[in-house]
């Protein structure tokens, strides 16, 4: 390890870990869905706005996540790869510098193809860097506050799509409001089911989560109920939406085998995790051939 701790591709590739690779979609994808669904149009503003919500803003979010939490990732044999990197401390410094860098010089350029037409996409932005922020750096650590917690995460992922119909120009409409509420609740329970795995290495480390707070298996039924409310909630959106709720099914069955897990138990629900990451990608893929086939309508 010490002699990898010099070499341009040993950090080069402990950054690009630190971004989570995996999850760089689930970012990305809510913007640029509800940008091109409110224009209709691909535009400079749509590859830049992706391409932040894609790289520079995972690296912010999950680099300071890895900076903040190595002693306790050190604890979590989760650790260490897709699901996280074990970052050495000689590498803090960078990470945290890449993920402000590319955020400022990405997000700048950004800024700039969204003009000031609409002032409340800047409000939208603030809120979606200061929840990447807040959710670990030391002082506020939402992370460590359960409930607000899987709120902060979920705002993660919805704020870009968020920040995508503003910048856009959308009409809120009952409809689109349900589809928000049900894309909140689907973060929210994604990341109380994934804080399940970690209730041993939290509570060893003095982590507070949501999962350390209510317990392992009434966490898991929180968020079944989540995920259900979720799919509830897109029946009242236009069609195709209602054929989204279908998509919750998927989730349930994935972690309805945990619903009686127990706390020292708890490490097993990793399984179900991976099968949640799995999921993410179908589900990716039959979203967008639902917008696909809302476009068309719309045509």
């Amino acid at each position: 390890m010490t002699e990898q701790l010099g070499t341009v591709s040993w950090k080069t590739r402990q950054v690009v870990l630190s971004s989570r690779p995996l999850s760089w979609i689930n970012t990305a994808f809510p913007f640029a869905a509800a940008y091109v669904v409110t224009t209709g149009r691909i535009d400079a503003l749509l590859i830049v706005g992706t391409l932040f919500f894609l790289i520079p803003y995972n690296l912010l979010m999950y680099g300071i996540n890895d900076v903040f939490d190595y002693e306790s990732d050190l604890r979590n044999p989760r650790k260490g790869g897709a699901e996280g990197a074990l970052l050495h401390p000689a590498l803090h410094h960078l990470v945290i510098g890449a993920g402000v860098v590319n955020v400022g010089l990405v997000g700048a350029a950004m800024l700039v193809l969204a003009g000031a037409e609409h002032p409340l996409s800047w409000v939208v932005l603030a809120g979606s860097l200061f929840a990447v922020v807040a959710y670990s750096v030391r002082g506020l650590r939402f992370k460590e506050r359960p409930i607000l917690d899987s709120i902060t995460s979920s705002t993660h992922f919805v704020s870009p799509a968020v920040y995508g119909l503003v910048v856009a120009g959308a009409t809120i409409t009952p409809g689109l409001l349900a589809l928000l509420a049900a894309f909140f609740l689907w973060g929210m329970a994604s990341h109380a089911f994934g804080a399940v795995q970690d209730v041993e290495p939290d509570r060893h480390a003095g982590i507070a989560s949501i999962a350390t707070a209510l317990g392992a298996w009434p966490t898991v039924r929180l968020a079944i109920t989540f995920w259900a409310l979720a799919g509830l909630l897109m029946m009242f959106t236009p069609w195709p939406g209602p054929l989204a709720a279908l998509l919750v099914v998927p989730y349930i069955l994935a972690v309805r085998p945990f619903w009686t897990v127990s706390d020292a138990e708890s490490g097993r629900a990793n399984r179900g995790w991976k099968r949640f990451l799995r999921l993410n990608f179908l589900s990716g893929f039959l979203v967008t051939l639902l917008l696909l086939y809302s476009i068309r309508l719309a045509a």
